[in-house]
């Protein structure tokens, strides 16, 4: 099966490291132009020299903003070679706390960037890809959304609500071509996992015993499924969360 996405642009949110650049580079790979985004340039510059100028652009933002999106959409209407299709909800942050010690404005802030600023940012795609009745938005959900994990409250309220977000979107705007899907990695090796397991080996175990292949995946397994969701092999399907996971989801 031959995935050509040649004729696809596509924002990748968190696009300069980690899962977000497996990601991108996945997406390039099938021949999409990419635009990826970040908080700080150095990442995204040193991803638009891995990736090519012409296969990748970038902008320095926070997508918790809503003038920075508002520029970011403009941007890409803008600059990249074809519309844009394909919107890829990676950006996060994560806490590790218990719960009683979790702030009001700590919650917040994890539910503003996973959960508002994906939805503002669907939301204001959405004209753009109704337009040409073609259209592909992915959220990242979690194992957080099915298993309830320790000291991860506020990131497990948020990747919950993903899930809700998939479905309901996708049962307004898929009569449009526009479809929603969700990814719900595992554990994959990433700074962001290095850091939530940092001095936790009991936690490290604890995963890779719940996980029936016995270790943590790499970026590249998100960004094949993603690659494929996105691609016109996988034209019926929307509305759905799809665990890349190493059977964590269902591991004893």
């Amino acid at each position: 099966m031959h995935i050509d996405l040649s004729q696809d642009t596509a924002i990748v949110t968190g696009g300069g490291t980690g899962l977000g650049f497996g990601i991108a580079q996945c997406l390039v790979s099938a021949g999409a132009q990419v635009v990826i985004t970040g908080r700080r340039e150095e990442p995204l510059r040193s991803a638009q020299q891995s990736l090519g100028e012409e296969s990748c652009l970038y902008m320095v933002g926070d997508v918790t903003s809503s003038s920075f999106r508002k520029e970011l959409l403009l941007f890409t209407q803008n600059t990249a070679r074809q519309p844009l299709s394909i919107l890829i909800n990676n950006a996060g942050n994560h806490l590790k706390k218990p719960a009683e010690e979790v702030t009001d404005s700590e919650f917040q802030s994890v539910m503003e960037t996973h959960v508002n600023a994906g939805f503002a940012l669907a939301r204001d795609s959405f004209p753009i890809m109704k337009e040409q009745q073609r259209g592909h938005i992915v959220f990242l959900a979690s194992m957080a959304s099915y298993l309830g994990v320790p000291q991860v409250s506020a990131y497990t309220a948020a990747k919950c609500a993903v899930v809700g977000l998939t479905r309901a979107l996708a049962s307004e705007w898929s009569s449009d071509q526009v479809r929603v899907n969700a990814i719900a990695p595992g554990w994959i090796d990433s700074p962001m996992l290095q850091k939530a397991l940092s001095g936790d080996q009991q936690r490290r175990d604890k995963i890779l015993g719940r996980t029936p292949m016995n270790c943590f995946g790499e970026a590249s397994d998100i960004g094949t499924a993603i690659t494929f969701f996105s691609s016109h092999h996988a034209k019926f399907i929307t509305g759905q969360v799809l665990p890349v996971d190493g059977g964590a989801s269902i591991g004893f």
